[in-house]
């Protein structure tokens, strides 16, 4: 019989400090945007924008299936064999190495890889939501790839994905599936209490047409982040929008867990979920309470929409 092997916990939840990889990250990001807007260029439109986001995969990220004619194809970062694979329903394999190269450099190869496939696309070159947004063709300045940190970023996110599609399963009313928004690289779950929202405000880097539709309706939030230069390390976040009164105040486990005024959030260290001696029951328990606490205040229909244990 195959033998199975159990990682250790160290190894299962691994470190991400935010500062040693930085350079990585903002690269990554690029490229997954190149990706990402490639799906979404091509994806029929879904509520809510549910056709822009990648999603968690065995290997890495994928944008699963997009269709092209009759046919379909799908790009996945390969965070084990470093690759970027493009296939398509054919049969068709291109591959493209993960390496340090510019952002530039990425872009120009894989329009050529989808050009051989005989897939043609246009994209906005701009990114979304980074400072100082340089066209991804002139882009020149960011070139970092450390594999060992893109590989530990997917088994953070593979983990955070497992934790997050059980809580989503805990859900009977409208629910997003657990994507990944390369905008600002959060792997998210949304629970929708039914309701009308307010009109949103907007947010910096993004189009008040995405924001008005993304929050039409009120939502439960939740999910992970590596980190940015506005806040330097890897954490879970949990929000409601509108956020109802007495919502920052409220009781939420673990002890690690804060409201952040800043971001309107609520916010867990990942440190204090992969040092924890159950890992998953500290951001089950994160989930749970930050997702009670904001449902009760804003008189969800809780006993409607939630799934009896």
């Amino acid at each position: 019989m195959p033998q199975t092997v159990v990682l250790p916990r160290t190894d299962v939840w691994p470190a991400l400090p935010y500062a040693p990889w930085k350079d990585t990250l903002e690269t990554l990001q690029l490229w997954m945007q190149i990706v990402g807007k490639v799906r979404m260029a091509l994806t029929p439109p879904v509520n809510h924008w549910w056709h822009v986001p990648l999603y968690v995969c065995a290997r890495g990220i994928t944008t699963s299936a997009i269709p092209y004619g009759v046919r379909t194809f799908e790009i996945d970062f390969d965070f084990i064999d470093h690759r970027l694979v493009a296939r398509t329903s054919e049969g068709e394999v291109r591959t493209m190495e993960l390496r340090p190269r510019t952002v530039a450099d990425f872009h120009a190869e894989l329009m050529r890889v989808l050009g051989e496939l005989g897939i043609t696309v246009q994209i906005s070159t701009l990114p979304q939501e980074v400072p100082d947004p340089i066209p991804f063709e002139q882009d020149t300045t960011h070139a970092s790839y450390e594999a060992d940190a893109a590989a530990r970023f997917w088994r953070v996110l593979a983990q955070s994905d497992r934790v997050l599609r059980e809580f989503r399963g805990r859900w009977l009313g409208k629910c997003s599936p657990v994507h990944l928004f390369w905008g600002a690289m959060d792997l998210a779950v949304t629970r929708f209490s039914g309701r009308l929202a307010p009109r949103h405000p907007g947010a910096p880097g993004l189009p008040d047409s995405v924001t008005h539709e993304a929050y039409s309706h009120e939502v439960s939030s939740a999910g992970f982040w590596p980190g940015s230069p506005a806040f330097p390390e890897p954490a879970f976040y949990a929000y409601f929008y509108p956020e109802p009164e007495g919502y920052r105040t409220a009781s939420v486990r673990p002890e690690a867990a804060y409201y952040s005024t800043d971001f309107g959030e609520w916010i867990l260290p990942y440190e204090a979920v992969r040092t924890a001696t159950d890992p998953d029951a500290v951001l089950m328990e994160f989930l749970e309470s930050s997702y009670a606490a904001g449902a009760t205040l804003a008189a969800w229909d809780r006993a409607a929409l939630e799934r009896p244990r």
